[in-house]
């Protein structure tokens, strides 16, 4: 596991929100919980038979407080008039339930695991629309350091304006570490209101600095394509989201109406998305048959399937990385079980399961891996990724005053290779 998408995704494979009866179970249950905690606090005392002996020193230490016969729930709630009589500071009512709520999902030790506030929630369901007003990043979450590093700087951007690059990792934003919050809330410290300023404080090959970003209204593309020579097409998908695959056909058939007669596919640095997306454009590439399987803890399977009306049969690449992952490598390993082509460059990075974002009725969701996924043949691959059957490391071809290009990308032109001897 996602995803400024300034995105997504950590890197996470999800399912779109779910629209079944659980919102409102959920939506119910949560609507007692908040009544439960906002009850009156006078019960809690006579509950307790609350004991406190206050110091006389200013630091106003509770010594004692006994529960003579508590529950879980009015634990829970003498903790809240706790923190409402004696914490030092004011604390607002929904900013203690936030909390209780997140750290319900914090226990799971899940890094993919969240909770998000109705706000929260809102804003992460715009940037997967690919449209915000943010600095034109594509970031991506290490599971296990909880290090955000830069994957992709968009053109003519804030992020390019000010100097940003291909892994930086993004120490805080504004004072907030990224450390410290799941990235998909992260990143709304990035994003704010068009013509503001974020500060962004970034670590540079062992070398902190201070970048100040003013924040620009950014439709981020997520398909990229152009024509190289001997007509291969190259399309690059930078991650999956609900815009994606009319993105993704749009150039396919462009490129086809330039007389594309092979095609490299780069997931390099696609950290995943929506797992319908995915699904969909395989659909539109390959014959019939099951292109990845989920499986939850109850062992119930559900194939995700392409039919007959649509494929592509001209020769295929796909060019990986360390930080191809979750729906990249949903999409390789279809490609690689397939036969349909040739996987180009190093060990991707091995998420194998899926998260489901479940809305709730007040606005709010939580966000829960549900599922592990499994390629076609029944390999899964979390945490060993994919092997590629060119292992290749990038190498740039160029000089230090060149400017990227494809003709300076070893693994394009590796690529270029097979494909020709093809």
């Amino acid at each position: 596991m996602n995803t400024e998408y300034e995105s997504n995704y950590s890197p996470e494979l999800q399912e779109k929100p779910k629209t079944s009866k659980w919102p409102v179970v959920i939506g119910t249950t949560v609507g007692l919980i908040v009544g439960f905690l906002l009850a009156t606090l006078v019960a809690v005392v006579v509950l307790f038979g609350r004991k406190t002996s206050v110091s006389d020193s200013s630091q106003g230490v509770i010594d004692t407080l006994t529960e003579d016969s508590a529950t879980s729930e009015s634990k829970l709630q003498t903790i809240l008039y706790i923190i409402k009589n004696y914490y030092y500071q004011d604390v607002d009512d929904q900013t203690l339930i936030d909390g209780v709520y997140a750290g319900i999902v914090e226990s799971l030790d899940d890094p993919y695991s969240a909770y998000y506030t109705a706000e929260e929630y809102e804003d992460l369901m715009d940037t997967l629309t690919g449209n915000y007003a943010g600095i034109g990043a594509l970031l991506q979450k290490n599971a296990e350091t909880g290090e955000v590093s830069i994957t992709k700087v968009y053109a003519d951007t804030p992020a390019e304006k000010a100097g940003l690059q291909e892994g930086d990792i993004i120490v805080s934003a504004d004072g907030i570490f990224a450390t410290e919050e799941d990235l998909d809330v992260f990143v709304q410290h990035i994003r704010g209101d068009e013509g503001t300023d974020v500060e962004l404080v970034i670590n540079r090959e062992g070398e902190e600095m201070t970048v100040t970003c003013t924040r620009a209204s950014i439709s981020t593309p997520t398909v990229e394509h152009q024509m190289l020579d001997n007509n291969v097409g190259y399309i690059q998908v930078s991650q999956f989201t609900d815009g994606t695959y009319d993105d993704f056909v749009a150039a396919y058939e462009d490129l086809e109406a330039q007389g594309m007669t092979s095609v490299i596919f780069d997931m390099r640095n696609n950290g995943g998305g929506l797992l319908d997306s995915v699904v969909d454009i395989l659909d539109y590439l390959l014959p019939e048959g099951t292109v990845v399987y989920t499986m939850d803890k109850a062992g119930n399977r559900e194939d995700y399937t392409s039919d007959a009306a649509n494929y592509k049969s001209i020769p295929m690449t796909v060019l990986v990385n360390g930080n191809t992952a979750s729906a990249a490598e949903i999409f390789t390993g279809a490609i690689r079980d397939f036969d349909y082509g040739t996987i180009i460059g190093t060990q991707t990075f091995g998420k194998g399961i899926v998260q489901s974002t479940i809305p709730l009725t007040d606005g709010s969701a939580v966000k829960l891996t549900t599922q592990t996924y499994y390629t076609p043949s029944g390999e899964c691959i979390h945490g060993t990724g994919i092997t590629p059957d060119e292992v290749l490391e990038y190498e740039f071809l160029g000089g230090e005053e060149d400017a990227y290009s494809v003709d300076l990308d070893n693994q394009i032109q590796k690529a270029l290779e097979v494909l020709a001897s093809n």
